[in-house]
């Protein structure tokens, strides 16, 4: 009993410090140089960004792509997350994923070439995003927006 409860308590306090780095709608994922051997990836769609701050802090949605590379010594996981983000892509679902802090990522406009990839930010994994029902409302209503 005891441990049902800390499990419990655990998962509320883990709503209400929302640890996510990065909400997003995602259109199409481009693996480089190839889905086989996966070095870096190209993550189309929208985005909100995390503050990097303690709460519900994120940054308006931005329509782009992510370009990220493998983070050392996570190379692993990284791929089993981003082999996730590309059975989200084109679903119009909202999902989350990377860390909230110390996460320097960046959204590129579409017509910025592919260069200086992002460090892939390891968090929690990838997870549909039903904590935060009205940020992927925004980032959905940019979508239809700029279509």
């Amino acid at each position: 009993m005891a441990i049902t409860v800390a499990i419990i308590s655990g998962a509320q306090i883990l709503r209400a410090s929302d640890p996510v780095g990065i909400y997003a709608v995602i259109e199409k994922v481009v693996f480089e140089p190839n889905e086989n051997a996966p070095q870096r990836i190209q993550v189309w769609g929208a985005f909100s960004l995390s503050e990097g701050k303690p709460g519900d802090f994120y940054q308006a949605p931005q329509r782009g792509y992510l370009y990220l590379t493998l983070p050392s010594g996570k190379e692993t996981v990284a791929k089993k997350e981003w082999a996730d983000l590309k059975s989200m892509a084109g679903t119009n679902q909202g999902v989350a994923f990377g860390s909230k802090y110390n996460m320097k990522v960046q959204v590129r406009k579409a017509d910025e070439k592919p260069q200086n990839p992002d460090v892939y930010p390891i968090g929690m994994g990838v997870v549909k995003a039903e904590q935060q029902p009205a940020t992927i409302q925004a980032i959905k209503d940019l979508l239809r927006k700029q279509k």
